[in-house]
């Protein structure tokens, strides 16, 4: 079991930045990658960004320049920096871990980007 709560979210106007933390906890040993996605009204689940166990990250494409994921591996955390925010950006963004089980997934965090 991985547990996982997301803090940050809100609302930014466009072209702001906004940063988004996970704290997971649990099998930790379990997991092969971390990551976010993010829901917008009516649409579905897409990935942001995910990190693998060695390091790697994949952004989506609409991200790419603009959001940066970091891992510490230490604290079991994983936060999502994002800049030059676009009102496309808006959505519930999800934290997520995956293991061998399937995926874990946190609460979701609100961000909107509006001016």
């Amino acid at each position: 079991q991985v547990q996982l709560v997301e803090s940050g979210g809100g609302l930014v106007q466009p072209g702001g930045s906004l940063g988004l933390s996970c704290a997971a906890s649990g099998t930790m040993s379990s997991v092969n990658a971390m990551g976010w996605y993010r829901q917008a009204p009516g649409k579905e689940r897409e990935l942001v960004a995910v990190i693998t166990s060695s390091g790697s990250t994949n952004y989506a494409d609409s991200v790419k320049g603009r959001f940066t994921l970091s891992r510490d591996y230490g604290k079991n955390t994983v936060g999502l920096q994002m800049s030059s925010l676009k009102p496309e950006d808006t959505a519930v963004y999800y934290c997520s871990a995956a293991t061998v089980k399937g995926i874990y997934w946190g609460q979701g965090t609100q961000v909107t980007v509006s001016s």
